[in-house]
């Protein structure tokens, strides 16, 4: 989710509040030399002008995999900052390598719109090599689709990106914890030539809604969160997200939601996000 008043309701029109948008079954249409539309697959949660977090990290992630890549690297770590509301419609994404090297860089991607920038992230891509042979795994495997039931999101929050996905949930959900699977059908641009990573990264900010502590809305709290932080021991395959999810709120109005991340091969890294909580 993203930082904003929520403001949207099960009664409005989702179109009516929006710029331009793209018209298409993907979330965004590449207009070239970097430059974006939104469509309504990528509306928000909390606000109906503004896009969700999560396609539009998968995008950022689509453009760091692109830029200037290392067939002898990877990424690492993934570090969104979200540095304000951020609009439907056109924006532009500027891709730069902060620290070039020869076993560590460090890249950036930053969505720029209405003349400030959105969101900034930040990416380790690190020097692969052998170790098989001491690879290892703590964290639990979760149920895998097929075992679980399906789960409207769309009942518990509105906009268009929410709308877009298919979801699983396994049992033992309740408010603050659980386990959640999500895919969806729309390609990240109208290329749809993106990486499976990307597309997963497009779904990982889902997780700050899958099992709130409270009910959002209004005479309800606010729990938006301004950061996204991945780590991936193993670079992630298939279309297929899993969330081991477990949300945390404070006393004095801030909250952590922390999720293990699966494929359908098994964990494959850990997201945590924090959350600016108040009464809405």
């Amino acid at each position: 989710m993203i930082p904003g008043q929520y403001q949207a309701s099960k009664g409005s029109t989702l179109t009516a509040a929006l710029p331009e948008l793209a018209v298409g079954d993907f979330y965004y249409q590449d207009l070239g030399g970097g430059r974006f539309r939104s469509t309504i697959h990528a509306q928000g949660a909390w606000n109906e002008h503004e896009q969700h977090m999560a396609p539009a990290s998968g995008l950022l992630a689509d453009r760091l995999d692109r830029h200037e890549p290392r067939s002898d690297m990877r990424m690492a770590r993934l570090s969104y900052e979200i540095l304000g509301l951020i609009p439907g419609g056109e924006f532009d994404v500027v891709t730069s390598t902060l620290r070039p090297g020869r076993t560590i860089e460090l890249v950036q991607a930053e969505l720029v719109a209405a003349g400030r920038v959105a969101i900034r992230a930040t990416a380790w891509r690190m020097i692969t090599s052998d170790t098989s042979a001491v690879a290892a795994v703590e964290d639990a495997v979760i149920p895998s689709p097929d075992e679980c039931k399906p789960y409207d999101g769309a009942s518990v929050w509105p906009g268009g990106y929410i709308r877009s996905l298919e979801m699983r949930v396994a049992e033992g959900h309740r408010p603050g914890a659980g386990k959640v699977w999500l895919r969806t059908d729309h390609p990240l641009t109208d290329a749809a030539d993106s990486t499976d990573l990307a597309r997963l990264m497009g779904l990982v900010d889902t997780a700050n809604g899958i099992a709130a502590r409270v009910p959002p809305g209004r005479d309800s709290y606010a729990f938006p969160n301004l950061d996204l932080q991945i780590h991936m021991y193993r670079r992630p395959e298939g279309e297929w997200l899993g969330l081991d999810n477990a949300v945390s709120f404070g006393a004095d109005g801030i909250g952590l939601t922390s999720t293990v991340l699966h494929d359908l091969a098994g964990p494959f890294g850990r997201a945590e996000q924090i959350l600016t909580l108040r009464k809405s």
